[in-house]
């Protein structure tokens, strides 16, 4: 892969870099030196340097030479009858000590040989607690690299107090790959090279023939689905030390190529810009397409964003919400340009006129939606709210906040502006959520999605908010109960059904919106024809359209249902009828009361009474036996269905309307998208069988 490659683009900054040789590449298998390999290392180096860059070499491989030197020398210096006896270990720290005069004599005759100078730098991990160590560090290397000399460092083991070096891994650095990664960010490293025995990180053992190399390392891809294989075989670590130091150097923000040292001239082929080893960069995320993610890993994204959009203050969540919504009134052509688009395709395809009518934004509808976004911006904190105040007992006190459930997982219909309500009452919220739509408003969720995750700042991450382009993901992320907090379907009763059936995850109902209006015998008709209207013809698409009309018996006499059915007929609504209906209207009988048209049409039937054993109460109490009575979300007198929606109700924006009774009922806003956490404060006191503990179980203000 040449520069032009934006995984590769970094380079271009580039001026200081580390290098971190492992002992597998300056050790031969018997233990000696590799001068060849060590060669081409240190006429890789001269060459950087002539090219302007600074070089800082950070060198394994002491221990392993100490070792290889001490066992000749305890040879040559044994009695036959010493070597017949078992043979122990040899001191680790004595082969440091051993090791490092030979490896810096190799290290100073070879860079003399390119004319280049070196310098040896020995630390220790308890060096780095010390600020003047660290600051005197600092201008050492800086005076070095400006006269051109390479700092070569290593850790002294022969004086560490680690209690050996293969053993113990406390502390600030534990080998040489943390060592490395520390000097990076110490000072102020542009690149960091791990040179290893291999090409770089596989999904798997290199040895094993089903591992593929892996080009650019994603956290929230790979992390925890590599299988490493043995460690090295000289060395202190091996890949698994190397990946740990270069997640830690690159999501610091120092990039970090894991690549081979045995090939020739990797180094510079990185710094040109070619694709060889493994890259590890804190934006590598955003380099990875979205078929590079399955089901978990973009269920895991979203719950790690989620975290850290949680850690954010009131007004950092707002300003979000306040950017998403001059995103969208700034991209609103773009958008627009899409739906359309949208449109001309659905209509070509022949979907029916309903669906094309939800899947289509109207003139004002982008304004509309970013207006809703910051009536969310704008409203009381939600999370963190303190519901409850209670002193257990003298000294304890337990509070019950509000607090995100986590992931959420959507699926929805046709609607484009279902995706703006529910990813800003997600943000509201501190919700992670993965969005599946309709694939017929495949271009409009796109183009909402990319507007609306360019506006949430990399400190959260914009993969908080995923968006599912295939419906062979849904059967796999509805097995993700373990990463995945709650699941909202959006449509029939048959889908919700099938996911209810298909997964462990608890489902938040959004079935069919089967709206009933009922006019009473002692309504004031003007305003029931307008309600009437207004509930089917206002926006016949919606779930909250009036399906149903009950109408009391008594108007048929009256005349009063005549003249309402006429004005609906002119609207362009075509009725249906249940039994007594069909029969003295003469219209076509419904097939089911339980049907949502989702068009400019509607059942009527006509009934007795809301209770024949009552007949003789007021109006106004049959109204109120009416809202207390019927079993449903939501009960409105007077006022039209059109009225049951979450801005409406002043809710900023809905997730949908649940039609079940757990957790939440009827159009669903950003309380819930909540549940709660039980935070106890106490200075020291234990339950021991609640011998001492007098329990007052008083409550207290809100407010401490």
């Amino acid at each position: 892969m040449d520069s032009a490659d934006p995984a590769r683009a970094f380079v271009k900054d580039v001026k200081r870099i580390i290098i971190k040789v492992g002992t597998a590449v300056v050790t031969r298998g018997d233990g000696r030196l590799a001068l060849g390999r060590m060669g081409s290392l240190c006429e890789q180096i001269r060459e950087l340097t002539s090219q302007g860059f600074e070089v800082i070499l950070v060198t394994s491989g002491a221990v392993g030479v100490g070792r290889q030197r001490l066992r000749y020398r305890k040879l040559i210096n044994s009695s036959f009858a010493d070597l017949q006896k078992p043979q122990g270990d040899l001191d680790g720290k004595a082969c440091a000590a051993v090791g490092q005069n030979g490896l810096m004599a190799l290290y100073d005759t070879l860079f003399s040989q390119l004319d280049v100078t070196s310098a040896q730098l020995m630390v220790t991990d308890n060096d780095f607690r010390d600020p003047d160590f660290r600051r005197q560090l600092n201008e050492t290397v800086n005076s070095l690299l400006c006269l051109k000399v390479v700092p070569i460092f290593n850790e002294n083991d022969a004086i560490s107090t680690r209690k050996a070096p293969y053993e113990d891994s406390s502390g600030i650095f534990w080998d040489n790959d943390s060592l490395a990664a520390l000097l990076a960010l110490e000072l102020k490293a542009d690149l960091l090279v791990l040179l290893s025995d291999v090409e770089g990180l596989y999904t798997g053992p290199p040895s094993d023939p089903q591992s593929e190399l892996i080009h650019t390392y994603v956290k929230e891809k790979h992390e925890g689905l590599i299988t490493f294989g043995d460690k090295s075989r000289v060395g202190r670590g091996g890949m698994t030390a190397k990946v740990k130091a270069a997640v830690y150097a690159a999501y610091a923000g120092i990039p970090v190529v894991i690549t081979s040292g045995f090939a020739n001239n990797n180094i510079i082929k990185a710094l040109d810009g070619q694709r060889v080893g493994t890259l590890f960069h804190c934006e590598a995320i955003k380099w990875a397409s979205i078929g590079d993610f399955d089901a978990r890993e973009m269920a895991v994204s979203a719950r790690e964003c989620a975290r850290r959009l949680q850690t954010l203050s009131s007004q950092e969540r707002s300003k979000i919400l306040l950017d998403i919504a001059d995103a969208l009134e700034a991209k609103e052509e773009e958008i627009l340009a899409e739906n359309e688009a949208d449109v001309a395709a659905a209509q070509q395809a022949g979907y029916e006129n309903s669906l094309i009518s939800r899947l289509a934004m109207k003139p004002g509808k982008i304004s509309s939606l970013a207006n809703s976004v910051r009536v969310l911006a704008n409203m009381d904190e939600p999370v963190g709210r303190i519901l409850k105040r209670t002193e257990l007992a003298d000294g304890i006190i337990l509070e019950k906040t509000s607090s995100p459930l986590g992931v959420l997982l959507i699926i929805f219909e046709s609607r484009p502006d279902a995706l703006v309500q529910i990813a800003s009452l997600a943000v509201r919220s501190g919700n992670g959520l993965l969005l599946k739509g309709g694939k017929e408003a495949k271009r409009s969720n796109a183009i909402l999605h990319k507007v609306i995750t360019s506006s949430i700042p990399p400190t959260v991450g914009e993969r908080l908010i995923g968006l599912v382009t295939s419906r062979e993901e849904i059967p796999e992320l509805l097995k993700l109960d373990d990463v995945i907090d709650l699941v909202i379907p959006r449509g029939s009763n048959k889908l919700v059904s099938q996911i209810k059936a298909a997964t462990k995850i608890p489902v938040l109902g959004h079935a069919d919106g089967i709206c009933h209006v009922f006019i009473d015998k002692s309504a004031d008709l003007d305003m029931a024809k307008r309600i009437v209207l207004d509930a089917k013809t206002d926006y016949p698409a919606a779930c909250n359209a009036m399906e149903t009309l009950l109408v009391h018996e008594d108007l048929v006499q009256t005349g009063g249902l005549n003249d309402l059915i006429l004005e609906l007929q002119e609207k362009g609504v075509s009725l249906f009828g249940g039994p007594k209906a069909s029969s003295v209207l003469s219209i076509p009988e419904a097939n089911s009361f339980h049907h949502e048209y989702g068009a400019l049409a509607c059942t009527v039937e006509i009934v007795e009474d809301v209770n024949t054993a009552i007949e003789h109460i007021h109006h106004k109490e049959v109204a109120e036996l009416f809202l207390h009575q019927v079993d449903s979300a939501a009960v409105l007198h007077n006022a039209s269905t059109r009225f049951s929606d979450g801005f409406r109700f002043g809710l900023g924006a809905e997730v949908g309307i649940s039609t079940s009774r757990i957790h939440a009922r009827g159009p669903v806003g950003v309380e819930g998208l909540l549940t709660t956490r039980w935070l106890a404060r106490g200075s020291g006191q234990v339950v021991d069988g609640d011998k001492e503990i007098v329990y007052t179980h008083r409550d207290l203000n809100l407010e401490a």
